[in-house]
């Protein structure tokens, strides 16, 4: 199964309502989709979000990386030849790795179906059913806490609350969220790099005072800051996870050997795909630390390769996959199912995915 063609196509899905962290404000998915062809007829999908902001990517720096760097480099290989294919794309063109991931994720998606299996099956994965939360964006403390009771209402019963943005004010925020909805949801709080480590240390012994009983912190101080990292994360008893401080297996084992964080954030599109992010699993299997599988603001497509990795490795024990639910409409066919908080898995082989809008399917 040879790889002949690799192509690109732009992506725009209205959200339901605005994303807002401390890091930016969007309106909508606006991402690069990859199509991978092979002399067989399969073909393999994959998605990119631009999110310069984290990783640094753009819509155009993605599609050049793609069309220009890495569809040379990767047409003519063999797709069952998995090794080979992910080392050359891993060093055909440094960072970009938002390009990589959507590029991975199509190979992985043609390599599963090569073994007529679903991904997470072919991974050794046997989870059929994932349950993810929901995020709650940044706004006046009345307009989150209405934002909480409807997420509640839906059926979800974790929600990711963004803070970051005003410092102390944030423990009022996080104390009406959790009267509104009750002690039985639990609360993932995501300050997106809002803090510095004294301070994360005084706000989130306010929240275990208050009893406010935030299940985990996510990336609190800025994400070069390890020493920080550390330093909350002694001082604490809430789990504290990172995020941005974690993209490469590099970055998960310096932080794992100085015990920075008790949680790691798998993000392909951190990763560069599957193929590294598996490597972070490993290590975080060694030192016996949970993870986290989450997503930028992605559509279904790609966040369905996450789906696949979260239900292949045990190492996962909690995901933050919520960006279907975040999107007015569903462009896809075929995939996993979302209802609500519950994400099914399907026999389908590879990622599912059989309709993508852009290259002439549906």
């Amino acid at each position: 199964m040879k790889i002949t063609r690799i192509t690109t196509a732009e992506c725009q899905i209205p959200l339901r309502t605005p994303f807002k962290t401390a890091l930016r404000t969007v309106d909508s998915v606006h991402d690069l989709l990859v199509r991978v062809e092979t002399d067989t007829g399969a073909v393999g999908y994959g998605e990119a979000p631009p999110t310069a902001v984290i990783t640094g990517d753009t819509l155009g720096s993605i599609r050049t990386a793609v069309e220009e760097f890495i569809a040379p480099t990767l047409t003519g290989l063999d797709v069952q030849e998995l090794d080979t294919v992910m080392n050359r794309l891993d060093r055909c063109i440094l960072k970009n790795t938002s390009a990589k991931a959507a590029v991975d994720m199509a190979v992985y998606d043609l390599f599963a179906q090569s073994c007529g299996r679903p991904l997470y099956k072919v991974l050794g994965g046997a989870k059929g059913e994932l349950r993810t939360d929901l995020t709650i964006s940044v706004n006046p403390v009345p307009v989150m806490v209405a934002d909480a009771k409807a997420a509640v209402d839906a059926g979800f019963d974790i929600l990711k609350i963004k803070v970051g943005k005003e410092g102390l004010a944030d423990v009022e925020r996080l104390k009406a969220i959790r009267a509104a909805v009750g002690p039985g949801v639990r609360l993932r709080v995501d300050a997106n790099q809002g803090w510095q480590a004294k301070q994360a240390v005084r706000i989130i012994t306010a929240l275990e005072d208050a009893g406010v009983d935030p299940e985990l912190v996510e990336q609190p101080v800025p994400a070069h800051d390890l020493d920080g990292l550390a330093y909350v994360t002694a001082r604490v008893s809430t789990p504290v996870l990172a995020d941005e401080s974690v993209f490469s297996p590099a970055d998960a084992l310096t932080l794992l050997q100085r015990h920075a964080a008790d949680m790691i954030n798998i993000k392909l599109m951190k990763t560069g795909g599957i193929w590294q992010a598996l490597k972070i699993c490993a290590a975080a299997e060694v030192y016996g630390v949970p993870c986290m599988m989450g997503c930028m603001l992605e559509s279904k497509l790609a966040v369905t390769a996450a789906v696949h990795l979260a239900a292949a490795r045990s190492v996962i024990t909690c995901i933050d996959l919520d960006g279907p639910s975040l999107c007015k409409t569903d462009p896809f066919t075929g995939g996993p199912v979302f209802e609500g908080p519950v994400i099914r898995m399907t026999d389908a082989p590879g990622l599912g995915i059989t309709g993508v809008p852009g290259f002439g399917e549906v």
